[in-house]
């Protein structure tokens, strides 16, 4: 599974919990394949590799947003990416704005390994690749 440890300050200490899906928001009439595209190229600085997409689902993290993940096999170099930015005040009520990258790391971890590292909200996912693994029919 390919997981981007989450940029900026927030994250930067930690490693358990702390790990993501390349993912961000779309607007209600944007087909959801291609922002989720779209967003992947912007988080990692690459296109979506060739490859069929296996959809696995929704969910709804704790702080209300629903993210929608698609999986593909691939061989993509984690050392090729260049990880887009965001600014935020920081510290903060400092008055100082400060540019982050949106991933400080990614890496291809096993099911296991990122089970631990993942957001919580996002651990379905796992458990969803896990069963059309096993089952590829189920697509």
């Amino acid at each position: 599974m390919l997981l981007g440890h989450m940029g900026g300050p927030f994250w930067s200490g930690r490693d358990t919990s702390a790990w993501s899906v390349p993912k961000g928001e779309y607007e209600p009439d944007e087909d959801p394949v291609s922002a989720a595209r779209r967003e992947f190229e912007e988080e990692l600085g690459l296109p979506v590799p060739a490859a069929d997409l296996i959809a696995l689902g929704d969910v709804r993290q704790s702080g209300g947003k629903v993210v929608t993940v698609w999986a593909a096999e691939s061989d993509l170099d984690p050392g090729e990416i260049v990880p887009g930015t965001f600014t935020m005040e920081w510290p903060r009520a400092s008055g100082r704005f400060q540019e982050f990258p949106e991933v400080d790391r990614v890496a291809w971890l096993g099911l296991e390994q990122a089970a631990e590292k993942i957001v919580v909200g996002q651990r379905a996912f796992l458990d969803r690749l896990a069963d059309r693994l096993a089952d590829p029919r189920s697509d």
